[in-house]
């Protein structure tokens, strides 16, 4: 073999591995932007959910503010009825 054919192949062997670094590289890289797009849509779920826990939330705060209206008014009455009651007398 010739000093240029040596080189060559050692040039060959080295463009050999270093191809090879690069496509584990690059399919590390395809995993973990896998990873990261499941991952991101695990966050959307869990917020979506968070936003549908908070609209329920909001559904039983307002029902039980109507509730206690009703009971403020009924109090107010019962005592407005006991006044009258007692000024009647």
């Amino acid at each position: 073999m010739t000093e240029q054919e040596v080189i060559n192949n050692d040039v060959q062997t080295k463009l050999a591995i270093y191809d090879e670094r690069f496509n584990s590289f690059m399919n590390s890289m395809n995993d973990f932007k896998h990873e990261m797009d499941n991952f991101r849509q695990e966050m959307r779920d869990r917020d979506n959910q968070r936003h549908a826990e908070m609209a329920e939330i909001r559904t039983l705060i307002d029902g039980s503010n109507k509730y206690v209206r009703n009971l403020t008014f009924t109090a107010i009455g019962a005592i407005a009825a006991m006044v009258v009651t007692v000024l009647l007398k």
